[in-house]
């Protein structure tokens, strides 16, 4: 019989020694319930599916790999509390998980005291980076900077609402929008902000807002950091009062195409979403991995840009592990700095060393059939844990391999203590 190199690899890691105490154990800590089950949901699908294609191709360190969910139910003191039992009860190897900065903060405290190590896939408002965390969504220079860029130099945009839900990321974001906006020349008084708690359902009056905005002619856009299922009342709301994306364009952060998948998009054609990954990228490793995840969870089901992120960070993971030949913490993180790994839109992803990705940066425009046309792509653009955009984090760098800190001030010379408040 003819065997294939994959099938042979396979063979050989299925009858290797284990270097590992097996199962190896693989923590999914992603929100089943509650308001952000909406996003949270299709992740723990996907690291069940990244989990059962490498044990189909052989496991890891000659042992099965387990996922083990938990459901941290959208409650952020539960994040704390979930993390604890994947490190302690269930003593898993590592964690991919978190969607909102508050959960991740929430979490980060055990992470750091026992240790563990966590997989973080969704963008956020950067201003962090710890050795238990490896940040695989996109800091503010690879999503939110870039997509102000588009409004004002393509879009000619002139007065801008800021849309957030009411916690870290959206405030944190759009204090570094404010700052880098008016370093551009916007007023003060034509950045319009506002905060809505997670769910909010009734957006009448800030929808009204926004579109006084335009009454004295100047092109409005907006920028949302709308979480969760709020973005459903919004787009509704945007529908109702005939707001089109010619009319005021909505570039957002936080939906892609798992949350358009439950909405009318015929209203929404032209508005836009910044991402590093979207489903209608052109590259055969983004054919099949669309095709693997259909033929697993329906033709129905769509694939998103933290989908990618795990597909990144698990694949570097079990590169970083086998090159380790240890699931030991310590020694996977010091494997990790400098893994690559081939991204879904064409390029390669570069774990650095501040614990962040080289991603490409894409603009995509709303299609009828809940899909993105890309109208916009860059060239692999380094995460920058610390924007150059606040006078407090411009001095600041991340080099753990390096310096051995996250936090380390250039003009002082010296490694501060990240506060892990939320």
């Amino acid at each position: 019989m003819t065997r294939t190199p994959l099938l042979t690899a396979a063979l050989a890691l299925a009858t290797a020694p284990a270097l590992a105490d097996c199962p190896v154990k693989v923590g999914v800590l992603h929100s089943l319930s509650g308001t952000m089950a909406i996003s949270e949901t299709t992740l723990k699908d996907t690291v069940e599916m990244l989990v059962d294609q490498q044990n189909a191709a052989g496991g890891l360190l000659g042992c099965e790999i387990e996922a083990v969910v938990v459901d941290p139910a959208s409650d952020w003191p539960l994040f704390a509390e979930k993390a604890r039992e994947l490190l302690t009860v269930e003593e898993v190897d590592v964690i991919f998980g978190s969607w909102t900065s508050v959960s991740r903060k929430s979490a980060l405290p055990v992470l750091e005291e026992l240790n563990g190590l966590m997989f973080y896939p969704v963008q956020y408002e950067g201003e962090e980076s710890s050795k238990n965390v490896f940040y695989t969504g996109a800091a503010p220079n690879q999503q939110a900077i870039p997509a102000v860029d588009y409004f004002l130099e393509e879009l000619g945009v002139e007065r801008f609402a800021l849309l957030g839900t009411d916690y870290v990321y959206p405030r944190t974001t759009n204090n570094i929008l404010e700052s880098y906006l008016k370093s551009k020349g916007i007023a003060e008084e034509d950045i319009f902000v506002n905060y809505t708690p997670f769910g909010h359902s009734d957006w009448a009056t800030i929808v009204g807002d926004v579109v006084e905005l335009s009454e004295d002619g100047r092109q409005v856009g907006v920028i949302s950091t709308i979480n969760g299922d709020a973005n459903i009342g919004f787009y509704k709301e945007l529908a109702a009062a005939e707001v089109s994306a010619d009319d005021i364009p909505v570039v957002a952060f936080s939906v892609g195409e798992e949350e358009l998948s439950g909405l009318d998009t015929t209203d929404l054609v032209g508005h836009l979403a910044a991402w590093n990954y979207f489903q209608s990228a052109e590259s055969e490793a983004n054919e099949e991995f669309v095709a693997a995840w259909k033929e697993r969870m329906g033709e129905d089901r769509v694939t998103n840009d933290p989908m990618e992120a795990h597909y990144i960070g698990f694949n570097m993971w079990v590169n970083a592990v086998t090159a380790a030949e240890t699931t030991d913490v310590d020694a996977v993180r010091e494997a990790m700095y400098g893994q690559e790994f081939p991204n879904l839109t064409g390029g390669t992803a570069v774990m650095l060393p501040n614990h962040h990705l080289a991603k490409p940066v894409l603009i995509g425009e709303i299609t009828e059939d809940g899909q993105f046309d890309i109208i916009s792509q860059t060239s692999e653009v380094p995460g920058d844990a610390w924007t150059d955009h606040l006078p407090e984090s411009a001095v600041l760098t991340s080099d753990w391999p390096g310096l051995g800190c996250g936090m380390y001030n250039t003009e002082t010379e010296t490694c501060v203590q990240i506060q892990s408040n939320y």
